[in-house]
């Protein structure tokens, strides 16, 4: 005799291929990233090319730290203002959808239909599952924003996490290419392996949420470090040699 807690338990090829997928709806991922490459690339290059203008030691700490905390708040900020956009703009949506389901039920019964005809069900049964579907009205509503905006009501990104993270993030990265200047190693190309090797460091690890090698990232990172790096470098050099 099979217990309750027995039938439940589930069994089989299905139990075997449970799989997990990463989180990547809560906003913090693409500020983390963009916050750290953006910190790397901008301090590398600001350092680049003060260093390459022939400032001193401490003037070049002195403009790098500036460069960090105005870039750590402006990216913070930047991207509070660009989530909580992005979720009032859903919610307007959202809203505007449900008006539509309130007051014109059959064309958007009819729209759903469509929808999963597009994707490969018969008509019959894209009917009958359609408005199966449509009895509950909030599953009706999450189908039709999930399919026309791309985007689900719940997974909406917090602005305060990617705010915190982008700020956080551009913050360490910024800090790389300055720490031989804050220990006393006053030179620019150590200076500038720092910030290279922070560049490998976060394009590597990146590639952990994409299908990319490490190695590609990791060395398409340092290829635009490299070249913001090296702009500013020489437009810093022409300014220190003609200035007076």
């Amino acid at each position: 005799m099979t217990s309750e807690t027995d039938e439940q338990v589930p069994d089989g090829p299905a139990a075997e291929h449970e799989h997990h997928h990463a989180d990547v709806s809560g906003g913090w991922l693409r500020a983390a990233v963009f916050g750290a490459m953006d910190g790397l690339v901008t301090n590398t290059a600001l350092v680049a090319g003060v260093g390459g203008g022939g400032a001193a030691p401490r003037a070049i700490v002195l403009t790098g730290v500036a460069g960090l905390v105005a870039g750590a708040v402006s990216m913070a900020l930047g991207e509070y203002t660009s989530v909580k956009t992005q979720n009032e703009q859903l919610d307007l949506e959202v809203a505007r959808e449900r008006r539509e389901l309130d007051r014109h039920p059959e064309e958007e019964l009819a729209e759903l239909v469509g929808m999963l005809r597009v994707r490969g069900v018969e008509d019959r049964l894209a009917r009958e599952v359609a408005t199966q579907l449509s009895r509950d009205p909030e599953v009706a509503l999450r189908l039709h924003v999930v399919a026309e905006l791309g985007l689900s009501p719940e997974d909406r990104p917090s602005p305060r996490t990617a705010a915190v993270s982008s700020f956080l993030t551009f913050a360490v990265g910024a800090a790389l290419p300055l720490l031989p200047y804050l220990v006393g190693l006053s030179l620019l190309w150590v200076a500038l392996l720092c910030g290279g090797l922070g560049l490998v460091a976060a394009g590597a690890l990146s590639s952990r949420f994409t299908p990319r090698p490490w190695w590609y990232a990791g060395l398409r990172q340092l290829l635009f470090g490299a070249i913001a790096a090296g702009a500013t470098y020489l437009v810093g050099a022409a300014i220190g040699v003609t200035a007076t």
